[in-house]
């Protein structure tokens, strides 16, 4: 089905300590992201770099927590972009670090409550991203995005989210790194977890099927978030985040087709994109290829490349 993909940049760096994500959208674009999605037959709007705006007045919070005004600020203009352009088309936003989320994932809530659907999140990452501000470690806030979503306490300072995803809304897919607090906070929440050993046992398609028919049986609105460090840091190194054992280049365009066949997804995030750790453009391009195949690519219509 041919959609009107609208891009938006998230050039964001205040959620981690490794300085280059926000040089992500524009890899992006030299990547040649719009013009895969052209190739497909979909419309493409790219409607920029999101701007950030007058950041928050506030104490600066006990604990390790940093730059917490500046993340404040992305979630609020990202939740705007991305519930706007829901009403549009399909968003794909270009980050940025992982928590570019709180706001994608509150805009995509927005409007899924305004047009009376549930909307359902598949987290596709290394990591559970369940810290509140309270008990992460780093003070790092790209790993707490999920449980903003779920809707746990602790946030003090963020805007409410709209509409808190159920537990079992949210599906946290080829994990493999979670803190003990992360993990105790997890039995506590009917959170579908399908980490590495799940996917080594029974495959990808099981699962992945089992979540969409969940979502398809509620006729649910689908975000999905893909963050490059889902792959094995073997085929994508541009990652400050590596955990090794990820999903082979193979598993995770075949996680991607099975999205498109599903026909379920209404918004995408790309994130955690760091060009300055990049090889010649690899893992940008690597992950343009996994967002064509989202859209409707399939395996026999990739072209050979070379790195040379």
């Amino acid at each position: 089905m041919r959609k009107t993909c609208i891009l938006i940049g998230a050039p964001i760096d205040s959620g981690q300590r490794r300085p280059g994500c926000l040089m992500g959208p524009a890899a992006y674009r030299v990547a040649g992201l719009g013009r895969a999605l052209a190739d497909l037959g979909h419309a493409v709007e790219d409607r920029g770099d999101v701007a950030l705006g007058p950041l928050p007045e506030m104490t600066p919070p006990e604990g390790p927590v940093h730059d917490l005004p500046e993340t404040i600020g992305w979630t609020a203009a990202l939740k705007t972009a991305v519930e706007e352009a829901l009403g549009d088309g399909f968003p794909i936003v270009m980050g940025g670090d992982h928590s570019l989320a709180l706001g994608t994932v509150a805009g995509a809530a927005a409007h899924a409550a305004a047009v009376g659907r549930p909307l359902f999140l598949l987290w596709l990452d290394a990591h559970s991203d369940f810290h509140t501000l309270q008990t992460t470690t780093s003070g790092n806030l790209h790993g707490v995005p999920v449980a903003y979503a779920a809707g746990r306490d602790g946030f003090d300072g963020f805007p409410p989210f709209p509409a808190p995803l159920p537990p079992e809304r949210i599906c946290l897919f080829g994990i493999r790194s979670v803190d003990p607090e992360e993990h105790a906070a997890l039995l506590l929440h009917d959170v579908s977890i399908i980490d590495m050993r799940v996917i080594d046992e029974f495959g990808i398609c099981a699962p992945m099927r089992e979540f969409l028919e969940k979502v398809r049986a509620a006729n649910g609105m689908l975000h999905v978030s893909l963050d490059v460090d889902f792959v094995d840091p073997a085929h994508a190194p541009a990652v400050g985040t590596t955990v090794p054992g990820g999903a082979t280049v193979r598993e995770a365009h075949l996680v991607m087709e099975l999205l498109h066949e599903s026909g379920l997804v209404t918004s995408l995030d790309l994130v955690e994109l760091n060009p300055f750790l990049d090889e010649r453009g690899r893992t940008a391009r690597l992950m343009v290829e996994l967002a064509a195949s989202i859209m409707g690519r399939k395996v026999f219509d990739r072209p050979t490349r070379s790195f040379g």
